[in-house]
């Protein structure tokens, strides 16, 4: 594989895969463009150096082929816009086939084509060959820069790869610093390392937190998982969130963590509800002292004072899920305490990390995205990464 820094892309026209899978309200505005952004600098590098660039992205779940609703027809103009107004953006309504060839064949240095959503075909999600064959045929050097599809093996991030020679596929600038980050966390991390595990399951989490075991000196876990170690370990967690089937498995976690001398931090006390709403009443109470009908849906205050100290004592720092419900003002205080005591230590010199679409959600809405060292663009991807398990899209770049 080349270095996409040390590449010049003159005359080159450059595949580029990239990840603009944007939530888009019913008139078709892109409600949070975020993934389009963390990819421009890729795209701006290619056309400085004189290369056309043809992106190839997913958008939704199409069920049955092409769909007005799932088209990038709506994002060429925010592309443009975000490519500086003068770059010319080209649409193809197919991302094979004739018109996507003439396209692309016509395009001059400096021009960018965006190609009509990949899923329109059955054959991506398949790994289909003889689609991925069709695909590479549109470019001369393919970029994967879709670190949020990374764990997927599909044509465009995984299979595409094995028609380029070595020297013509490489990982785009967005790849890059999310592959040496996410190493940086799970290979290279000073201690003390504290890991902050969030959201509503266990069961999401289990690989997770068995693979950070090897790894981190503490372990915090918020959100609606929590209660179910509470209740593991014999406590009453009224009508929290709770998978019964999971006790066991909380049990073992908390006995493994213990072997391993890894201290796991449960919420001393919760914020509850008497019904999951906005309007709820609410209380601070014991986490394991819930009284029935009533449920927990935030950290409460000491919990929040004792995570933040261990927070600011860690020199690296990973955060996937959030603390409590921070969608509804009542309950967003944990996660928003959590998000600056990661700040915090972050102006400290401690290196963090923030990965999952929730986490990233809350740092975004308290505006502190600037106050970390790095937000994940890729919330599955990053989650199977810090499992332990090989990325397709990583993998079929680097072999």
């Amino acid at each position: 594989m080349s270095k996409f820094s040390d590449f010049n892309f003159k005359g080159h026209k450059a595949l580029v895969r990239v990840d603009f899978n944007v939530p888009l309200d019913d008139m078709f505005n892109i409600t949070d463009d975020t993934r389009m952004r963390a990819t421009i600098p890729t795209i701006k590098k290619i056309l400085a150096d004189g290369g056309s660039a043809i992106l190839m992205s997913h958008l939704g779940r199409p069920k049955d082929g092409p769909t007005d609703k799932y088209s990038l027809k709506h994002l060429v103009n925010h592309l443009h816009e975000l490519l500086g107004g003068d770059t010319k953006v080209f649409f193809a309504d197919d991302c094979v086939g004739s018109q996507a060839g003439l396209t692309a064949n016509m395009l001059r240095g400096g021009e960018v084509l965006l190609l009509e959503n990949l899923r329109f075909y059955k054959e991506e999600e398949a790994g289909d060959e003889a689609f991925a064959k069709k695909l590479s045929a549109l470019g001369d050097v393919y970029v994967n820069d879709a670190f949020g599809t990374a764990h997927r093996a599909h044509a465009s991030t995984a299979v595409i790869a094995k028609f380029y020679e070595p020297a013509n596929k490489m990982f785009g600038l967005l790849m890059e610093a999310e592959v040496k980050n996410a190493e940086k966390v799970m290979h290279n991390n000073e201690k003390p390392f504290t890991a902050i595990i969030g959201g509503a399951k266990v069961s999401d989490k289990i690989l997770i937190i068995e693979n950070l075991l090897e790894r981190a000196t503490d372990i915090i876990i918020g959100g609606g998982m929590a209660y179910t170690f509470l209740k593991a370990r014999g406590g009453n967690i009224g009508a929290s969130l709770c998978e019964d089937d999971r006790l066991p498995t909380a049990l073992d976690i908390l006995e493994k963590a213990k072997q391993k001398n890894v201290s796991i931090h449960l919420p001393e006390t919760s914020v509850i509800a008497d019904k999951f709403a906005a309007d709820a009443n609410t209380k601070d109470c014991p986490s394991d002292q819930i009284p029935n009908g009533w449920m927990g849906l935030d950290i409460g205050p000491k919990a929040v004072g004792i995570f933040s100290e261990i927070i600011k004592k860690s020199k690296t720092i990973l955060w996937n899920g959030p603390m409590g419900v921070f969608e509804m003002e009542k309950f967003q205080n944990g996660t928003k305490a959590i998000a600056l005591a990661v700040a915090e230590a972050t102006g400290e010199g401690a290196f963090s990390l923030v990965g999952g679409g929730d986490s990233v959600a809350a740092v975004n809405k308290f505006n502190l995205a600037d106050k970390v060292s790095y937000v994940s663009t890729g919330g599955g991807a990053l989650l199977e990464y810090f499992e332990g398990k090989v990325l397709p899209g990583i993998e079929a770049i680097e072999e």
